[in-house]
């Protein structure tokens, strides 16, 4: 998260190395290549250093004609921050005439924010023991189903995952009714 940079700095250069080795792995699995997976990394990349956005533009590049599924990866990305940089924009084309108030509608604001072309959250897995969701895409899980463990992320493998599934799967989702 954006608040995570302001963390000392040898945990921000421990920090920076795992994303650095996260980013290569992922595009140099195989996995990720015979199943046509697309990295992608939203965040204010320019909050990042040089290394770190080599590695995301390694990790895009490798992966950007793949088109059957999206893996996001959200670096240097705070929801505020992201709802803010959404407002500004759609002020900016009312500003210019492009878009009137009324016109102004979710679809906009979704239509502006770093998630644009990927659909909302089913399910967010919160590691670590926390149950909070941190500023972490607050507009797009609104109807999301949340799922908390005490696994640490670096921890969490497979079978973590294949338990948050089968807990999604025997959730009836309402989406707000």
């Amino acid at each position: 998260s954006t608040e995570n940079l302001s963390r000392p700095q040898e945990e921000l250069d421990t920090l920076f190395k795992l994303y650095v080795e996260g980013l290569k792995s992922i595009a140099d699995d195989p996995r990720i290549h015979e199943n046509n997976v697309r990295v992608q990394i939203i965040g204010r990349r320019e909050l990042l250093p040089k290394h770190v956005n080599d590695a995301i533009d390694y990790a895009e590049s490798e992966t950007a004609e793949y088109n059957d599924f999206v893996f996001t990866v959200c670096l240097a990305y705070g929801a505020r921050e992201e709802l803010i940089h959404a407002i500004q924009s759609i002020a900016d084309l009312h500003k210019s005439g492009d878009l009137t108030l009324e016109q102004i509608t979710e679809q906009t604001v979704s239509e502006h924010l770093y998630t644009a072309e990927m659909p909302d959250p089913d399910l967010v897995i919160r590691t670590s023991g926390e149950e909070r969701i941190s500023n972490f895409l607050l507009w797009q899980m609104a109807y999301s189903e949340l799922y908390f463990t005490d696994v640490f992320w670096p921890s969490f493998k497979k079978k973590d995952l294949l338990k948050a599934v089968q807990t999604y799967q025997m959730r009836k989702r309402r989406f707000g009714e």
